[in-house]
């Protein structure tokens, strides 16, 4: 339904390129149809848009044709298109995204792998979209490719599933709920996830491992890392500090909390869109993630073990010693939750708006595993 009144950024969507003609071969290029989630978007696609009156041009790409084709048989479209690429050969990116509109990207750990497709469709004004939740990559895209994408009108748009879109846009809800209801906007969001069930992939932890591999390598990424505002553009910050670590109970939320891991990039990637949307909501706009865990003591013994449990988690990961043992009980990656898994996932997560003495509540939830069954249809959508 069109709205009765101008959003706040919609002065700005001139600097934004419009929708496009046709002429390229394919609307959508699934680049790493083979992986865990990769499988998920080809199969979502396949069943929504493919075929019918939509008629949408699906292409599923990968580096080995043949684990690729495997995949479109096993979702009954043997009949797509096939494309073979290589995540570090420029000319087999630049062949491949010049050849679509947009290219969907399920390849990581994206600072691994994924820097030479973003570049790839930068050159090509190819519109790209992935799941990365890994700050320093996205910063490190900006930095390296927006100059260039502004030129060539390549729309590179990070953290498109679980990672960030409940956070972006359960913020963006609320505040324009708030500015109807009170008829300004408010001047803190604070955000709980309060019931998340769900598996974790291969892919994820390879990510984790990885960014923890890269912080050895060059100890400066901390700075980027820890600050508040990494994605924001030059100059553009806030009161904001560092996302929550211990138990805390917080009575805006009604509930005691404890630290939420998805804070690190989603509070990074709502700063940033206030910041790109011109700071509608001020200069003094607070925006805060925590995981909540209930009321009365049982929630306060769930804030303390999940803090604790998180510290111990990390540290374990971080010390060679104990690492071995903590990855054989982690899945590899092309792993993750079964479908049976998937089906019993769901998640939500609340919102409250606060400003001069008043609130407005909201929430973003599904009934299906964050990471994968939601992920996916936020991917693909």
């Amino acid at each position: 339904m069109a709205s009765e009144r101008p959003l706040p950024y919609e002065r700005r969507m001139t600097d934004i390129p419009q929708a496009r003609d046709r002429s390229r071969e394919f609307d959508i290029v699934l680049w790493g149809a083979t992986g865990f989630t990769g499988r998920l978007v080809a199969d979502y696609l396949v069943r929504n848009y493919v075929g019918g009156e939509t008629g949408l041009r699906l292409a599923l790409a990968g580096r080995n044709e043949a684990k690729v084709r495997d995949v479109a048989s096993e979702i009954g479209a043997a009949d797509l298109p096939i494309l073979v690429g290589d995540s570090f050969d420029a000319a087999s990116l630049d062949e491949m995204t010049s050849r679509t509109t947009v290219l969907i990207s399920t390849v990581g750990p994206y600072a691994k792998y994924g820097a030479e497709v973003v570049a790839a469709c930068v050159r090509n004004g190819t519109d790209y979209c992935d799941l990365t939740g890994e700050t320093q990559f996205v910063r490190a895209m900006i930095d390296a490719h927006e100059d260039e994408a502004r030129k060539t009108g390549a729309r590179i748009v990070h953290c498109c599933g679980y990672d960030s879109i409940p956070s972006d846009l359960g913020t963006l809800m609320v505040q324009e709920g708030f500015k109807q209801r009170h008829g300004k906007y408010a001047s803190q969001v604070k955000m709980a996830a309060v019931d998340m069930r769900g598996g974790m992939s291969g892919g994820t932890v390879a990510s984790m491992m990885n960014i923890l591999d890269e912080l050895k390598e060059n100890p400066g990424l901390r700075k980027v890392l820890g600050n508040p505002y990494a994605l924001n553009p030059a100059g553009m910050r806030g009161p904001d500090k560092g996302d929550q670590n211990g138990a805390r109970y917080d009575a805006d939320l009604g509930t005691w909390t404890g630290p939420f891991l998805m804070a690190a990039i989603n509070t990074r990637v709502v700063r940033r869109s206030q910041a790109l949307f011109g700071q509608p909501w001020g200069g003094e706009f607070r925006y805060s993630e925590v995981m909540g865990t209930g009321k009365g003591p049982k929630g306060l013994s769930r804030a303390v073990s999940l803090a604790g449990g998180i510290m111990a988690f990390m540290v374990s990961l971080a010390i060679p010693f104990t690492r071995p043992f903590v990855e054989k009980r982690l899945p590899s990656p092309g792993e993750g939750p079964s479908a049976e898994a998937r089906a019993r996932g769901r998640f939500r997560s609340n919102f409250v708006a606060l400003g001069d003495g008043q609130s407005l509540r909201g929430h973003v939830s599904d009934q299906r595993d964050p990471g994968y069954g939601s992920t996916a249809v936020m991917l693909s959508e």
